[in-house]
């Protein structure tokens, strides 16, 4: 790769709290060689790039998404009979290749959004993993991908028995570890309670599923192999036996207690020490802000998602109160969340959490980093570490919105073409009622 230097370009200095005038040097290799406030000499050997004084941000590090749907809100219900012909056809040769280009499709949207990486929490057959080694294979061609293959679930449990491996033991659960690790994930997805999609009455979202030992089994046999393990709990007693079973991040979340606190700070059984929440507003905020007739969705589902979107504000306003260390997901490929716009799930957080744009921006790039355990890699714009960075017109510590349309993408020092992005008129029309109805709740 040619060498560039990118001039002219706004980078915010933490020790001054301000913006300031830089030129960001990237080496053949498609790392940050240097920061400066001069452009090099003409013979350099560098490819000049000018910034014109645009917001330069570390790409976008989306901790919670799902690549296998749009997001497109759908009206159609299907019986079961229909679904099972469907799955059958999707394990074939032709059915995988399908995915394979829909998921692909979902990530470079993604990229072009500004995301340069995708934690993918649960997708089918492990083609999430293919998709990982495909991009990886040529930089430059896609965002750096966190994989976790099927979830683990009870029999009957969230996702089962289409897009989990049921298990029903705490042997069935290093079983399906095993499996999990074979394919070559990174991380591990389990779910501990129930959830909104597939529940069939209104509760189930949060119902207990898998039980202590199971979950202590789980993260006994992924922590040995040094892979952390995810956790989609939406209940308080969920939160429990998940934190005592000792997973690493808690997916959504719901209201605490004083034991539940500790043990986010202080958890011996996490790979690290403590655990992580992680919070997907986006995908439960229209539930709360929209009507039902609106919504188009079941009336068990509507009420479902605006449980677990209360008690999901509850949770993430004690855990900053707290001092628990949060990250950002949006759910992309639920209801409502598309891949194009990651920056709404800042928005709707911020909102409902008192965060400043600025503090949020830090949360979906160096803090994910750290949370994911890549930060030696991305995150931050710093000399030694990958030139993933986005460039914007407008100041996004003024305005979240800033990030919807970035000017340029940068991943591995490569600039993405950018092409025009398909949208959702009435669905992004939606979700501008969401945030505009959006309004901060203190509880603390």
């Amino acid at each position: 790769m040619t060498k560039k230097a990118w001039i002219n370009c706004r980078i915010f200095d933490e020790e001054r709290n301000k913006w300031e005038i830089r030129t960001i040097l990237v080496d053949h290799e498609g790392r940050i060689e240097d920061i400066t406030g001069e452009a090099p000499a003409e013979n350099a050997g560098y490819v000049i790039i000018d910034g014109k004084q645009a917001y330069m941000v570390p790409g976008l590090i989306n901790a919670h998404a799902h690549l296998f749907a749009s997001g497109r809100p759908s009206k159609r219900h299907y019986s079961t009979n229909v679904i099972n012909a469907a799955y059958r056809l999707l394990k074939t040769g032709a059915g995988l290749a399908v995915l394979r280009r829909i998921m692909k499709k979902h990530a470079l949207i993604e990229l072009h959004a500004g995301v340069t990486t995708i934690r993918s929490v649960g997708e089918f057959f492990y083609q999430d993993v293919r998709l990982r080694d495909d991009f990886s294979a040529t930089k430059g061609t896609g965002p750096d991908l966190l994989t976790s293959g099927f979830f683990l679930s009870t029999t009957g449990g969230h996702g089962a028995p289409y897009l989990a491996l049921e298990t029903d033991s705490p042997w069935e659960g290093r079983k399906n570890v095993r499996k999990n690790m074979r394919q070559g994930v990174d991380w591990i997805k389990i779910c501990v309670t129930g959830g909104v999609t597939d529940a069939r009455r209104i509760g189930e979202a949060g119902a207990l599923q898998l039980t202590e030992p199971e979950v202590a089994a789980i993260c006994e046999e992924a922590h040995k192999n040094q892979v952390m393990v995810a956790a989609h709990v939406q209940s308080t007693e969920g939160m429990r036996i998940a934190l005592k079973g000792g997973v690493d991040t808690i997916e959504h979340g719901a209201p605490m207690d004083d034991e539940i606190i500790s043990l986010f700070k202080q958890n011996p059984r996490a790979l690290r020490g403590y655990s992580v929440l992680i919070p997907t507003f986006q995908a439960a905020a229209p539930f709360a802000m929209l009507d039902e007739t609106t919504l188009g969705m079941s009336h068990v589902t509507v009420e479902n998602a605006r449980m677990v979107y209360a008690n999901m504000l509850i949770g993430v306003q004690q855990a900053i109160a707290q001092g628990i260390l949060c990250g950002v997901g949006n759910d992309a490929s639920m209801t409502f969340v598309t891949h194009y716009d990651f920056w709404r799930e800042l928005a709707i957080t911020a909102g409902a959490t008192g965060l400043s744009a600025a503090e949020m921006l830090q949360r979906a790039t160096k803090g994910n980093a750290e949370i994911l355990g890549i930060d030696h890699e991305v995150g931050t714009i710093e000399i030694g570490k990958r030139a993933n960075f986005i460039l914007l017109e407008e100041d996004p510590h003024e305005e979240l919105r800033a990030l919807a349309q970035p000017r340029a993408v940068v991943k591995d020092g490569h600039c993405i073409k950018l092409k025009p992005i398909k949208k959702m008129t009435e669905l992004d029309q939606q979700m501008d009622v969401v945030l505009q109805k959006n309004q901060c709740q203190h509880f603390f």
